[in-house]
């Protein structure tokens, strides 16, 4: 080990050690020290726990316990026999629904073109086997869609579908029909998790959505479920001078 790697190492045990309350809760904000500083985002696979009480200094039943109650607390996602993985935090609020896109666009008079480009069936990385909830690596339909309004292009869409509920997502023509239509067609849709964000576009994203790199987009993040089996994986960007979003709602009455 050199050094820097021993001097790193010492620190965090120091740290560790010189913090008060129990050494679990110790290795717990350890933990979210890193996912909040953004070392760790969403979906990284955190270290093994033997890596973990190797780097820390602490016994295997101290981490265990510090990574099961950070699960039950959501801000982990263990799954067994693939790893822990730093869960994508939960929506606030229910204030999006999910919309037809050509839908949106007819409406306002406009007209709507797609156009594909990618669509594939492909193995499920560790990433994507943890935001599916999976305990295996799974088929995945994996689309990329722009879509435009008035020939102007305004949200670039990328989907990451469970083939095993829909084996024949890559053989559809999402040119002609739209994939929210096939997907309400063909799994029920139980529940839903959105998050947003502001991104600043980049070279690939600019060039699909014809912005300059770096450019302000908005960034939906959404998955889906069909039951307890999350069924799609999706990451909507919007170009954010020509798009917004916005809902209309009766909210729940207070008691």
């Amino acid at each position: 080990m050199s050094d820097n790697a021993a001097s790193g190492k010492q620190t965090r045990i120091e740290a560790l050690s010189t913090s008060a309350g129990p050494l679990y809760e110790k290795v717990k904000e350890y933990v979210l020290a890193n996912i909040g500083s953004g070392k760790w985002s969403r979906h990284h696979k955190l270290p093994s726990e033997n890596e973990l009480v190797s780097a820390l200094g602490v016994s295997r039943m101290t981490v265990h316990r510090a990574l099961r109650e950070l699960t039950s607390e959501g801000y982990l996602l263990r799954i067994q026999g693939v790893g822990t993985f730093v869960a994508p935090p939960k929506p606030q609020s229910a204030l999006i629904e999910i919309k037809n896109i050509a839908n949106e666009i007819h409406q306002r008079n406009g007209r709507h073109k797609a156009s594909v480009i990618v669509l594939e069936t492909m193995p499920s990385s560790a990433e994507l086997t943890a935001a599916f909830e999976a305990g295996r690596s799974i088929p995945i339909g994996h689309s990329l869609i722009v879509h435009y309004e008035n020939d102007v292009p305004v949200q670039l869409e990328e989907r990451f579908v469970n083939a095993e509920l829909l084996p024949d997502y890559d053989k559809q023509d999402f040119e002609t029909i739209t994939t929210y239509d096939y997907l309400q067609k063909n799994t029920p849709l139980t529940e839903v998790e959105h998050v947003i964000s502001a991104i600043a576009a980049d070279e690939e994203t600019a060039r699909l959505l014809m912005l300059r790199p770096g450019d302000p987009c908005l960034l939906l993040h959404r998955r889906t479920w069909s039951g307890a089996t999350v069924a799609t994986v999706n990451k909507l960007v919007y170009a954010g001078g020509r798009y917004s979003l916005g809902s209309r709602y009766t909210p729940a009455s207070v008691g």
